[in-house]
């Protein structure tokens, strides 16, 4: 089109001033030049471009045919439906588009079975078309409002250390579940003085099925008591335990039990920071945006955290999804990473043919006795209650705004349950 403007303008005049034998000849040379196949748009653009009307005494408009007026889009994916996802996203822990696209099919009628969620056929449509970056576009405004590092407490454990083989992966098999990693996270608050709080943080690297146990401290005898404790809970066998270098976890107590229960016991590197990547990132996204990076060093805090990690293990195992990495392909300097589709660890307990039958048809009913819109609603509950509990204020080097702070207050409306004939919509007005 640029270059035929010059064109247009200059036989434009010519068009308009010739008579009606003159202005056939006039558009044959026009088509001849431009390459239009059909004269009656190329007529309309020498009929109006550059055709000059004046509006009152001093407004003069001059057409231009090349240009067209802008129709207004009307969005398919309307404010009903990003009032759902305001809804939703809460109570999926303000997960991202893609995990909460996969989670969608699942939540949306398990919420309508409790009765916790309103919406229209026409809204459920679009809900189950909708794309994992139109909802990240929907829920943008509400990110946006919601725009804390720790420290280690791990000390090196040097009894038994050379005994306990750095994990070269050739001892395991992580195609099956039942090899987990395991870590302590300190809840001291930025003052590391005296006893506080540890959370035993347990993940399984197959299916991602994560266990949280706080105990009161982080002496051998407390760890090794709640590791004891998650295995009675873990919907498969054990088979498998990787823990960092910690005198927690490298003690004789523990090697022997390994060895007695034909556990394999192996030990990450000293340095390395990605070697328990899979704990690592699971002590963010459960423990540290559950409870954040306050002190807890009482009983009754203690009792609190437990009863949080027990709602948290069926809240994040049956209904939270998660992404695993399936490869890395590297070209240069850039690297591509590609993830598998996301699926809660329920789902790939389920899918996996090393679990048993019975553990199966166990988790399956469970599953379905569950409420997610309950469970989140009485997570936020225990958080606010432990929120009261805790005195001592975080160190001043973390900056307050953690996520945690920020879920609080955004999700206070789940805190009470509703009413007789009300769910979670009634509480945005959906």
């Amino acid at each position: 089109m640029d270059e035929r403007r010059p064109v247009i303008r200059e036989i434009s005049r010519r068009y308009r001033m010739a008579g009606k034998k003159e202005r056939g000849e006039i558009l044959d040379e026009f088509m001849k030049l431009t390459g239009y196949q059909d004269r009656s748009p190329a007529a309309f653009v020498l009929r109006y471009s550059g055709k000059r009307v004046r509006v009152g005494s001093r407004l003069v408009i001059e057409g231009d045919a090349g240009k067209r007026a802008k129709r207004k889009r009307v969005n398919y994916y309307d404010e009903d439906v990003r009032a759902v996802l305001k809804l939703l996203w809460p109570l999926m822990d303000y997960i991202c588009g893609k995990r909460l696209k996969e989670a969608l099919p699942e939540i949306v009628p398990r919420l309508l079975q409790h009765g916790e969620v309103k919406m229209s056929p026409v809204v459920r449509e679009k809900l189950s078309r909708i794309s994992a970056a139109t909802i990240d576009r929907l829920l943008k405004p509400e990110r946006d409002k919601l725009r804390l590092k720790g420290r280690s407490g791990t000390k090196p454990g040097t009894l038994l250390k050379h005994q306990i083989p750095i994990r070269t992966f050739a001892e395991w098999n992580e195609a099956r579940p039942g090899f987990v990693e395991i870590d302590l996270v300190s809840h001291e608050g930025g003052n590391s003085r005296g006893d506080f709080i540890q959370s035993l943080d347990i993940t399984d690297v197959n299916t991602g099925w994560t266990e949280v146990e706080a105990v009161k401290n982080k002496a051998q005898v407390w760890v090794f008591e709640a590791l004891k404790g998650v295995r009675k809970r873990l919907p498969f066998e054990l088979l498998g335990i990787d823990s960092d270098n910690g005198a927690e976890f490298i003690n004789r107590e523990l090697a022997n039990y390994c060895i007695k229960e034909g556990i394999t016991f192996t030990r990450t590197r000293s340095h390395p920071k990605n070697d328990n990547c899979y704990i690592e990132q699971k002590n963010y996204s459960i423990v540290r945006r559950a409870v954040g990076y306050r002190r807890y060093d009482t009983v009754e805090e203690l009792e609190l955290l437990n009863k949080l990690y027990g709602i948290l293990r069926l809240y994040n195992n049956f209904f939270m999804p998660s992404m695993k990495l399936v490869q890395k392909i590297r070209n240069g300097a850039k690297v591509t990473k590609q993830y598998d589709k996301p699926t809660t660890p329920y789902h790939r307990v389920m899918d996996s043919p090393y679990v048993s039958q019975k553990q199966k048809e166990g988790l399956s009913r469970l599953y379905e006795s569950l409420n997610p819109a309950g469970l989140k609603r009485e997570i936020t509950r225990l958080q606010v209650k432990l929120e009261r509990l805790a005195t001592v204020p975080v160190m001043a080097s973390v900056t307050m705004q953690s996520d945690r702070v920020v879920a609080l207050k955004a999700s206070s409306q789940l805190n009470k349950a509703p009413a007789k004939g009300e769910g979670l919509a009634s509480l945005v007005g959906v």
